[in-house]
């Protein structure tokens, strides 16, 4: 098996101090969190600084651990020296862990209950030796007009009411945590699903809408009114234009770093005539088209 080494893995020097060695821990879980950190190696990260956090953490561990000597380099194979006990009685294993590697199941016999772990995310102890309660997902729906506002919500999970506070500029894929609101205690991440409102529709940041032009407006140009979430705003549509034609309001869209944009889809559309005036101004304008 491979030596591990610890200091290493945390970034921080063999004499850290305690508090030293937690804020590293921190940084780094936060970091590598696979709730946050879509990297492919981010989970094996993640389940390393936790390891190497559980045995420096601990006073005892980490005493036992710097027995095995200054000169283990990480990546060398290792052994336990002959009768290894490293100030731990074997046989003490209550349970498989899981995410230990076999370089700490050697050392100290693949754990001991009380374990000192912390959690970046809320303090949970859930480090490694106690099981770490289940996450509990749900899907939130969230309009556009709530998410370009923020708002808060009232809503039912598991027989449990709660009070939700959108943040503004959230969108589609986010996830909003909620620290012990889940089964047994465990966290709820309720996944925001974003929904067109005022006939406008999300994509990311960034806002569609379909505007209707007057057949004459698009054929000559002319100004519209084109509805966002910050109000009506005024635009004018060039000669020619037709329909499907896309029209940017640079940071109309939903607010964030950066800021998205609206977008007017344009729709041509032939007013119904209601008057005879009305009429008799279409059969001017298809004889003028036929001659």
């Amino acid at each position: 098996m491979e030596y591990k080494d610890y200091y290493k893995i945390l970034e921080v020097e063999k004499n850290a101090s305690a508090d030293e060695i937690k804020r590293a821990y921190r940084r780094l879980a936060r970091k590598y969190h696979p709730d946050r950190n879509k990297e492919e190696d981010a989970e094996t990260r993640f389940k390393e600084i936790n390891e190497a956090y559980e045995v420096l953490s601990d006073a005892e561990k980490r005493k036992a651990y710097d027995q095995l000597g200054a000169n283990w380099k990480a990546g060398e194979q290792f052994r336990p020296p002959p009768g290894w006990e490293g100030g731990f009685a074997r046989g003490r294993r209550t349970e498989d862990f899981g995410g230990f590697s076999d370089f700490f199941s050697s050392l100290f016999g693949g754990g001991m209950a009380g374990g000192s772990g912390f959690d970046p995310f809320g303090d949970r102890g859930a480090g490694s030796f106690q099981r770490a309660a289940p996450e509990t997902r749900a899907k939130l729906s969230v309009s556009v007009r709530e998410s370009f506002e923020g708002a808060t919500r009232s809503i039912n999970v598991g027989g449990k009411r709660l009070s939700v506070k959108i943040p503004k500029g959230v969108s589609s894929g986010q996830v909003i945590r909620l620290s012990g609101q889940g089964q047994q205690g465990g966290d709820l991440l309720l996944e925001i699903v974003l929904r067109e409102s005022d006939g406008m529709r999300p994509d990311g940041k960034d806002i569609y809408v379909d505007v209707p032009v007057a057949a004459w407006t698009a054929a000559v140009g002319g100004q519209v009114s084109i509805p966002t979430l910050g109000g009506t705003v005024s635009m004018s549509v060039p000669p020619g234009s037709k329909s499907g034609r896309k029209m940017r309001l640079r940071g109309r869209g939903l607010p964030g770093k950066p800021t998205g944009d609206a977008y007017a889809i344009l729709q041509v559309v032939a007013p119904e005539p209601k008057t005879e005036q009305q009429r008799k101004a279409y059969d001017a304008l298809r004889s003028a088209f036929e001659d």
